[in-house]
């Protein structure tokens, strides 16, 4: 095998000019898409245009090599993943050739973005129809592949109702291109079987007889043996060749899951986006009642009808009308106001429970993001444990879809199975993931035979095993049941024709894998791994952990505007192996052992890991709470056992040790006036400092020698006592801000006490993966702060990095009930004010602000106290979402500054130099601080220290 992948590597270098690489890493970032399965690639090729497809065809064809297209890698039947060369159409081939806003039609290339066509179309009043809830980083490729559909359907219909034409390559390397309604009548006798090569325009000659022949051979096949429903997409749609529909190969090939030719062009339509959109969410007892009252619904033209459990809903089912499901009815108009009235009418219509009508736009996006992120969220059921696709998309008749669902949950409860249903109810169409065992073969066993069991329910109730995501390997294996064996042969007919040497994507559609083969979590260790971090939503499993990631890459959105903070290094350098997703699937190679053979000391691992900035965006922002930084410092803490660290490990990793020692010593003001010294530059070099760093000034009085002086000239408030956390940072580097918070917290009448002694979180430690110390400074910690926590008091965290420490890192390092006491005592600032002085009136400010909420505040603490208390002191405005680039340790460490000083562009900067006269430029932590002092020059205070000023 590596002779073969040697030649194949070479051949293709001398004919691609685009990326082709072999390595381990890279070939380990593409064994899974969002699907159970997965399956190794031989090489990874990124062809720049349709030549350098054709030429990466060619030699695969010689070699004997499949081939698998491949777009964002959200497919969730196991259709993205291949055991020959992956084409991955998202680095290049990733341009909207043409819009025109008159013809309502864009001409795009495979691996764009949908998010990205829409944005250009915005401004002219259009969209593209089709939304998948991965709209932010699905592709136009892999859409047509796999016919998908979105929540819009019941308004603007599937991909298929949307693409004009396409063009592209056969695996013998045959160009083609194909228009709705080119055909010349096939099956009409006047071309069908002559070999004439007189068949369909566009497509190479053979091609076309064979389909003309195929069309003519099976015409009352194709006239009977499809379900009539919206949501039909299972199998090629082989009846779109019908004489009837003027042979439209462009439908029949859309959802044809890369099995017949390499897409390189694609023609599609554009709508009219509604002037205004009102939402009526509807509520009801379960779900089988909602998908009851959905069809009744579609005669007022909704533009979505989606159904949702309570039981996925979760915390925000707080926030939803009273029921145990809703419908989410989105509804369109020319003014407010008619959209208003339209959502009121489906709110008579709906017979609901109860019933609420969202016309705020900010509002909306929050449901919808709710809905978006069921996908991930219901990989994990309220209890914590896993569940699975496999029966992600099947689809009903509408007016069946209530009873559908009855017989789904009594099939479920007969297997011991769980699940939450959800989807476009209006098309009955249902995702669901359930908690098959599939790391077992007892549990694989049952997963076969529910899923023959589904599929005979499913026919049942005249459904498709697919509605949107298509077969793959899930399901493909089950279409005799729906279509019966003499349909299914034609499909093979079909898929000869196109691709007779059987190249592309096989076992997938026609002549399928098993749907028990090629399961992702096979090489997997059956044993827990010995790992330091609790990981407790895991059940201590390192394994598990890393199974959260199933691959819908919501880390993968890199819209400007975005205001996610996950993935920071993916948004600035566009490679999978610096997503979350792309380090969790080296993860998962590494235990594999297969792909990524060197375990905890695998540098392809490191590499990738080496742009995490353990910012914790993906612990706030990723449905199914994957947590990188975590994953990291574990690593690390591994990888470096035994061995020499990277210079950075001991000049920052250290740096609590460090600070501690000059301030005993009062070396302060000697190592300012040293940084500004030639000196400075060796100690950078020698630290592993990046050279166009500043070494942050230290404070010649740290706020724990200021407090105890302090102490002693006067006495504090009154009120409830709060325990103000000395942070590292606070201590040594902005005593100004521990200050303020003190004037600030006791005019609120509270009374503030600070812990005598040195006193750390271990974040520096965690950061770098020096856990046995991390360990050690928190059990330092936690019995410095046993009297306070004896006493029930809350513990105020200033900077909110060290805050979230010991939130999250200190009880999952650390465990035990004196750590959760702790971690449980956390709160910031804002949040002590709002909850221990709700009556006190902060000054007003009257002033705008800018800045940037920080990484571990979004991920982990949450910001509403924040917002609240800007509010009301009058700092107006909101800050930026995004992630400053510094992170603790990362933008000082050698050989990140590039990508540092890139995240810091990406929201940061332009936000503060765009900020109004005036605007008062918030940087609650340390990172956020200095990355604005040392890359824009502006001087950002934390907001005690601006509360203090005005008192």
């Amino acid at each position: 095998m590596a002779e073969v992948t040697r030649d194949l590597e070479e051949a293709l270098r001398a004919s691609v000019r685009g990326e082709v690489v072999c390595d381990a890493g890279s070939r380990a970032l593409m064994t899974m898409d969002a699907s159970n399965y997965r399956r190794v690639p031989a090489a990874v090729v990124a062809p720049r245009d349709a030549d350098d497809v054709e030429a990466a065809l060619a030699v695969c064809r010689e070699h004997g090599v499949p081939v698998v297209a491949r777009g964002g890698g959200t497919s969730i039947a196991g259709q993205a993943t291949g055991v020959g060369v992956v084409l991955d159409f998202t680095r290049h081939m990733n341009a909207i050739r043409s819009l025109d806003p008159e013809a309502r039609t864009a001409v795009v290339q495979p691996g764009v973005v949908l998010d990205r066509l829409r944005e250009a179309a915005a401004p002219h009043g259009l969209t593209f129809g089709p939304d998948p809830s991965t709209h932010s980083r699905c592709t136009l490729g892999g859409m047509i592949g796999n016919n998908s559909c979105g929540a819009h359907s019941v308004a603007w219909g599937t991909t298929a109702d949307n693409v004009r034409g396409l063009a592209g390559v056969t695996y013998r390397g045959r160009r083609f291109t194909t228009g709705a309604g080119t055909g010349t009548g096939a099956g009409t006798g006047t071309g069908a079987g002559s070999g004439s090569g007189s068949g369909i325009a566009g497509l190479p000659p053979e091609i076309a007889t064979s389909i003309e022949q195929l069309t003519a051979r099976h015409l009352a096949l194709l006239r009977t043996g499809y379900p009539d429903l919206p949501r039909r997409i299972s199998g090629y749609a082989l009846d779109a060749l019908l004489p009837e529909r003027r042979a439209d190969v462009t439908c029949a090939l859309t959802g044809s899951e890369g099995t017949l030719a390499v897409l390189t062009e694609a023609t599609v339509a554009l709508v009219d986006v509604p002037a205004a959109r009102a939402l009526a969410v509807l509520g009801y007892p379960d779900e089988s009642a909602a998908a009851d009252a959905a069809p009744g619904l579609l005669p007022l033209r909704p533009l979505t009808v989606e159904g949702m459990a309570a039981d996925l809903a979760g915390a925000a089912a707080r926030t939803l009308p009273h029921g145990g499901a809703w419908l989410f009815v989105e509804v369109g108009g020319a003014t407010a106001a008619q959209a208003r009235a339209a959502a009121e009418a489906v709110v008579r219509a709906g017979d609901a429970t109860a019933a609420e009508v969202v016309t705020d736009a900010a509002a909306q996006r929050a449901l919808w993001r709710v809905r978006e992120d069921a996908a991930g969220t219901a990989t994990r059921m309220p209890d914590g444990s896993e569940a699975w696709p496999g029966w992600e998309d099947c689809a009903v008749p509408p007016p069946r879809l209530g009873a559908y669902l009855r017989d789904f949950r009594a099939l479920m409860a007969a297997h011991g199975l769980r699940g939450t249903p959800y989807g476009h109810f209006g098309e009955g169409c249902v995702h669901v993931r359930i908690d098959f065992d599939l790391l077992t073969p007892e549990g694989i066993a049952r997963y076969r035979g529910f899923s023959g069991e589904l599929a005979d329910l499913v026919v049942a109730h005249g459904g498709s095993l697919s509605g949107e995501h298509g077969d793959g390997q899930a399901r493909a294996e089950l279409l005799p049941r729906m279509y019966g064996p003499e349909l299914v042969r034609v499909f093979e007919e079909f898929k000869d024709a196109w691709d007779p040497d059987g190249g592309l994507n096989p076992g997938i559609l026609v002549r399928p894998a098993r749907l028990d083969e090629n399961l992702r979590f096979t090489p997997l260790p059956r044993r827990p791994v010995d790992v330091e971090f609790g990981y407790p939503g895991d059940g201590g499993d390192f394994t598990a952990a890393v199974r959260r990631c199933v691959g819908v890459a919501k880390c993968r959105d890199s819209a400007a505007g975005s205001a996610s903070v996950m993935c920071p290094s993916y948004r600035v350098t566009g490679e999978e192996r610096h997503s979350t997703r792309g380090r969790a699937r080296l993860l998962h190679e590494m235990l594999a052992g297969e792909v990524v053979t060197g375990g905890w000391r695998s540098e392809e691992v490191r590499e990738a890991l080496d742009l995490c900035l353990s910012c914790k965006g993906c612990r706030g922002d990723c449905p199914v709470g994957v947590d990188m930084a975590t994953y990291k410092a574990e690593f690390l803490h591994h990888h470096y056992a035994g061995r020499r660290r990277p210079a950075a490990h001991y000049s920052l990793g250290l740096l609590p040790v460090w600070l501690r020692v000059i301030a005993a010593l009062r070396l302060a003001p000697a190592v300012n006036a040293l940084a500004t010294t030639p000196a400075a530059a060796l100690a950078r070099r020698l630290g592993g400092i990046d050279g166009r760093r500043g070494i942050p000034r230290l404070a010649p009085e740290p706020f724990q020698r200021w407090w105890r002086g302090r102490t002693r000239r006067a006495g504090g408030g009154q009120g409830r006592t709060v325990v103000l956390w000395p942070d590292t940072f606070t201590n040594h580097l902005r005593p100004g801000v521990g200050r303020a918070a003190v004037r600030v917290l006791e005019a609120a009448g509270l009374r503030v006490v600070v812990p005598p002694g040195p006193v750390c979180c271990g974040l520096t430690y965690v950061s770098t993966g020096q856990l046995d110390r991390a360990r050690a400074a928190m059990r330092a910690t936690v019995e410095a702060l046993r009297p306070a926590l004896d006493a029930g008091l809350p513990v105020v965290g200033l900077e909110p990095s060290c805050a979230a420490t010991l939130r999250t890192d200190l009880p999952e390092l650390l465990g035990g009930p004196d750590a959760r006491r702790l971690a449980a005592s956390v709160i910031t600032f804002a949040q002590a004010l709002r909850t221990y002085a709700p009556d006190w009136t902060p000054p007003r400010v009257d002033r705008p602000v800018t800045g940037q909420t920080h990484c571990h505040q979004h991920a982990v603490l949450g910001d509403a106290a924040e917002r609240a208390l800007r509010e009301r002191a009058g700092l107006t405005g909101e800050l930026a979402g995004g992630c400053c680039g510094l992170a603790g340790n990362f933008g000082f460490e050698r050989g990140h500054w590039e990508v540092s000083a890139a995240c810091a562009e990406e929201h940061l900067l332009p936000a503060v130099r765009n900020a109004p006269n005036g605007a008062v430029v918030l940087a609650d932590g340390l990172s956020c601080h200095t990355q604005l002092a040392q890359l824009a020059g502006v001087e950002a205070r934390h907001l005690a220290e601006v509360l203090a000023e005005y008192l």
